[in-house]
C-alpha cells in the first residue's frame, strides 16, 4: 500500500553485458544502486528523459528508437523519504562502456538473479529483477 505525499516521476534505462548483468548506478550520497535514469523535466517525455539522463550519467548516447519499453511501476523511492516514484524503464541490447558521470558515484554490473547483498533500490528488488528472473534475462 502506498501512502507517501511525494510522487516523481522518473524513467530509466535497463543495460545489460555478455554475461546478462545488469548496469547499476549509485549516486552521490546514496547506498542504494539503482538504474541509470532519473527525473523528468517539464513537458518530457518519459522516452527523451531516459535518452538525457543516460548521457548525463554514462555519457552513453542512444537513439529513442532503440528503447524498447520494459515496465512503468509506481512504488517507494530509494532516496527519499516518504515518496514514491513514477518510473518508467526502457532497455536496449546495446552492450556499453560507460563512465560515471553528472552525480554518479560508482558504476556496478549487477546479476538480477543474485544482488550479492548490494544494496539497491526498491523498484529493482520488488519488481524489476524478478520480472527479469521471470522472463529468463
Amino acid at each position: 500500500m502506498l501512502n507517501h505525499m511525494n510522487v516523481l516521476t522518473v524513467s530509466a534505462v535497463c543495460f545489460r553485458d555478455d554475461e546478462g548483468r545488469v548496469l547499476t548506478v549509485r549516486k552521490r550520497g546514496t547506498e542504494a544502486f539503482m538504474l541509470p535514469g532519473g527525473k523528468q523535466e517539464p513537458g518530457e517525455s518519459a522516452l527523451a528523459c531516459a535518452v538525457r539522463e543516460v548521457e548525463e550519467e554514462l555519457g552513453v548516447v542512444v537513439d529513442e528508437a532503440e528503447l524498447r519499453l520494459v515496465v512503468a511501476w509506481r512504488g517507494p523511492a530509494a532516496n527519499e523519504p516518504d515518496t514514491d516514484i513514477d518510473s518508467t524503464v526502457y532497455a536496449t541490447d546495446r552492450r556499453v562502456d560507460p563512465e560515471a558521470g553528472a552525480e554518479i558515484a560508482e558504476l556496478r554490473w549487477i546479476d538480477p538473479a543474485d544482488h550479492a547483498g548490494e544494496p539497491i533500490a526498491p523498484m529493482l528488488d520488488l519488481y524489476l529483477f524478478p520480472e527479469l528472473r521471470r522472463a529468463g534475462w
